[in-house]
């Protein structure tokens, strides 16, 4: 879920998702295995499924359950059970060797299959600054995230402040 989120806030100007490396970046975080061509073309898929990301995080559950299962068919998905590195038994969907914008949507699809069935949708929202439409994702125990990064966060701790300081 958290590298679903990175990408999807990726395309927030200013756009963090613009070379090879950044997307190496994302690749390494988030320990992705299989296929890193590490082309313009690569770049390019995964930057055109930001949107689709967004849907799948974000839609209400009836939405996103449609389009779980239509991702699920459009890239043949047959889970199986895999271990590799330093990770135990998880759950692969589509072959290692699919391309990496391919095995992004159908992670993020099985991932929001969890989400859905445990009813925690209500972990996904948008960001509390009235600027920017970046995800949240909440893992707090309390649900007390309201901000997509620190400095959405900051930003409205200082225009809080300050307005709390010109009304004194």
């Amino acid at each position: 879920m958290r590298s679903a989120v990175e990408l999807v806030n990726s395309a927030a100007a200013p756009d963090s998702l613009t070379s090879i490396d950044d997307l190496d970046g994302i690749f390494d975080r988030y320990g992705y295995t299989g296929r890193h061509d590490r082309s313009d073309a690569e770049l390019h898929q995964v930057r055109a499924i930001r949107g689709e990301l967004r849907d799948l995080l974000l839609g209400d559950p009836e939405t996103t359950v449609a389009l779980i299962n239509s991702t699920l068919g459009r890239y043949s998905s047959v889970p199986r059970l895999v271990r590799h590195d330093a990770i135990d038994w998880h759950l692969h969907a589509v072959d290692d060797f699919a391309p990496l914008a391919h095995r992004m949507l159908v992670e993020t699809a099985m991932a929001m299959i969890d989400v859905i069935r445990a009813d925690e949708t209500s972990r996904l929202t948008t960001c509390a600054d009235d600027e920017c439409d970046g995800i949240v994702l909440d893992l707090s125990r309390n649900r007390s995230r309201r901000y997509c990064s620190t400095t959405c966060g900051n930003r409205n701790a200082v225009a809080a402040y300050r307005a709390r300081r010109a009304a004194d």
